[in-house]
């Protein structure tokens, strides 16, 4: 006898309709002031979660949820589910609303840095050995000697 609830899900067909219905009914609408006074108004706004579409569809917890993605016959349907609620945050950024976007983004793997690849190499670079210090031609030969090259 399996130890353990049963799945939630027994097929995709289930899930996507459960799914469907949380975009349909199930979306939290916030209201939104748009602007300053005098001249703002309030706009509503759909805000779909994956917490809240994994609350919706009755799992416990949003890892429930991504456990689905790691049973292969579920894993497109989560992958899509979950690029759909990233492409509102990332609408979200369109219009002004960042701060909340931001955050919700990089829970999605997004960062907001640049990576800068600074590695120099001396390969196929000649030094004139001449026109250097006796403690710059020291330094030049540990390095060479680290790094297991030579002038020549």
């Amino acid at each position: 006898m399996p130890a353990g609830r049963p799945p939630l899900f027994e097929t995709v067909e289930d899930l996507q309709k459960m799914i469907d219905s949380y975009f349909q009914d199930g979306v939290t609408v916030k209201k939104v002031v748009i602007g300053k006074a005098p001249n703002n108004y309030v706009l509503e706004v759909e805000v779909p979660t994956i917490s809240g579409l994994a609350h919706y569809i009755g799992f416990e917890s949003r890892q429930s949820f991504y456990d689905y993605e790691l049973k292969q016959e579920f894993a497109y349907t989560i992958k899509k589910t979950r690029l759909f609620i990233e492409q509102h945050y990332e609408e979200m950024l369109q219009v002004g609303n960042t701060t909340g976007a931001i955050f919700a983004l990089k829970n999605f793997g997004w960062t907001d840095r640049q990576e800068i690849d600074q590695k120099t190499t001396l390969k196929d670079e000649r030094i004139d050995a001449s026109k250097l210090t006796d403690d710059e031609l020291r330094i030049l030969a540990e390095i060479q000697r680290k790094s297991g090259t030579s002038q020549a």
